[in-house]
């Protein structure tokens, strides 16, 4: 066969099964036999393809790759170390086994500002906060003036283009973002009042909008909507709240919550299963000054009364209430029936019910009677 046909037999050789292409014997040159014989004395450990172990110590290894083919390898002039530290106070890059400076004049690409907590660095950052569902353009629209008051702080010859401005983007605003506009601030006051963390907040204006979108509010007020959302997605995240709470922070009456939340969990298909007692345990030892060791013992009541299967049909703020109260007494934290009442917003009579039977069935009414004299 001649060299041309080779050639020709080259060029029609696809581009996937090139790497694996056998160059013809009669191609190889002297400079590919010298090649060939570093190849061949080379060490067993880069043949294998293994790392160079650059230092050991008393559990870990340092080991430097091998660069591959067409990388660029940053080496030390005086002792061909590859291992580097970079000042960015001084701008140089050093080498870290002799201490040349390698580099200098580097640019810092680090910001010109300093920091010293989340609330400097929130002021002075300027890329712009996260993707967020709790605003209804996700917080990355422009808006034109916010008040009657930016008018004033523009130059007098501006202030008709400005006043024109604005008035066009009222005009081009969407009727679906004035309703996310509206009832996301009224979220937020919700959210405020309630307690609730930031992950209930980004999960309600979520469902909101999927809901604005199925045409869920249409015929609703928007607060009944988001207070059945709260009570919903408050549940679910281990974080409940009553109705009670939910009625008196929203203004919306118990009934109408509890239509628009069996409403909105059928259309969504969002499946909310009871509460806990437990979940309520913290925040009602909160709002009474209980310690931890007073929580810990009610959430093992609570176990205890699980295992024993006296939890069902049952209210769990009740049985929160009956807990606590039982807790407080045997870790000699006592708390009247009444102040536990008012915080849980349960009546005494509740109170005392479910205390008798916990104290019965598990066996503390003893302990309770020496703890109370």
């Amino acid at each position: 066969m001649s060299k041309n046909d080779t050639m020709s037999e080259q060029e029609h050789v696809p581009r996937r099964d090139f790497d694996s292409y056998q160059v013809p014997e009669d191609w190889e040159t002297e400079e590919d036999e010298d090649e060939n014989l570093e190849e061949e004395a080379a060490p067993e450990a880069e043949e294998s393809g293994e790392e160079k172990t650059v230092a050991e110590g008393e559990g870990y290894t340092v080991v430097q790759e091998e660069a591959e083919e067409g990388d660029m390898v940053l080496t030390c002039p005086e002792c061909e170390s590859q291992r580097f530290e970079e000042d960015s106070a001084e701008g140089q890059l050093v080498c870290v086994d002799c201490g040349v400076v390698v580099d200098e004049n580097r640019i810092d690409e680090s910001a010109e500002w300093r920091a010293f907590n989340e609330e400097e660095r929130e002021k002075k950052a300027r890329a712009g906060q996260p993707l967020t569902y709790t605003k209804h353009d996700m917080g990355v629209s422009t808006e034109i003036g916010k008040g009657s008051g930016e008018l004033y702080k523009v130059s007098g010859n501006k202030r008709a283009q400005y006043y024109r401005l604005r008035k066009w983007h009222k005009r081009l605003t969407k009727s679906k973002d004035r309703n996310l506009g509206f009832a996301l601030s009224e979220l937020n006051s919700m959210v405020s009042n309630l307690n609730l963390p930031e992950s209930v907040h980004e999960e309600v204006a979520r469902l909101y909008e999927k809901a604005v979108d199925k045409g869920l509010v249409r015929g609703r007020s928007m607060e009944s909507i988001i207070s059945a959302l709260l009570y919903i997605v408050a549940r679910k995240q281990g974080t409940p709240r009553t109705l009670d709470e939910i009625s008196e922070a929203s203004g919306i009456e118990k009934r109408e919550i509890g239509r628009a939340y069996r409403y909105v969990a059928r259309e969504l298909g969002l499946r909310i299963l009871p509460a806990k007692p437990q979940d309520y345990v913290p925040r009602f030892a909160g709002k009474l000054q209980l310690s931890g060791e007073v929580q810990a013992r009610a959430r093992q009541i609570l176990k205890e009364a699980r295992e024993k299967d006296l939890l069902s049909g049952k209210g769990p703020t009740g049985l929160a209430a009956a807990a606590l109260y039982i807790a407080a007494v045997l870790e000699g934290e006592k708390r009247t029936q009444r102040e536990v009442a008012d915080v849980v917003g349960v009546t005494e009579v509740t109170i005392r019910n479910r205390y008798k039977e916990l104290a019965e069935k598990l066996g503390l009414e003893e302990e309770l009677e020496e703890k109370s004299n």
